[in-house]
């Protein structure tokens, strides 16, 4: 399971959960405005073409997909390549590869930040006082938020 912890204000943080990185993906979409593609993705140029019916070949694809047959042009049809707005800029592919959970953390953080825990072990650390962010005086709301999100799922006990 990953938890996420948003504060969308500072006065009133958020925590929900996902049940892998396909599906914190779809959740952070509609937070960002973005669609999961944008959040993270690794396709060839070949591939981006076939998602609309083309190839290569086809005279129309210069026509009607000018950035993507720039994309096969530079770095050759079947190179995989990477989109991670958040990290990269909109709409911009890298050969390099992009990581998943570092691209969907830098989203969250471009939409109002929060923190990201990747398992159940990070989360229940986090809120036994394991994370400096949401330690001391200044965190309990956060630390309440990721607790009650914690005990709606059974991960832990409610007995405070």
């Amino acid at each position: 399971m990953i938890y996420v912890l948003q504060w969308p204000r500072p006065d009133a943080p958020v925590a929900w959960f996902a049940y892998d990185e396909g599906d914190l993906a779809g959740k952070l979409g509609p937070l960002t405005g973005l669609e999961p593609w944008q959040l993270h993705d690794a396709a060839t140029p070949r591939e981006l073409l076939e998602l609309l019916d083309l190839a290569p070949d086809d005279p129309r694809a210069a026509e009607r997909c000018p950035q993507i047959c720039e994309l096969g042009e530079q770095h050759g049809w079947d190179t995989v390549l990477y989109r991670a707005d958040a990290l990269l800029g909109a709409g911009v592919w890298q050969r390099e590869p992009v990581d998943g959970r570092r691209a969907l953390s830098a989203a969250l953080d471009a939409h109002g930040g929060g923190h990201i825990y990747w398992n159940d072990r990070d989360a229940i650390g986090a809120f036994e006082g394991a994370d400096p962010r949401i330690a001391g005086k200044a965190g309990w709301r956060a630390r309440r938020a990721l607790y009650l999100q914690l005990v709606a799922l059974e991960v832990l006990a409610d007995d405070q």
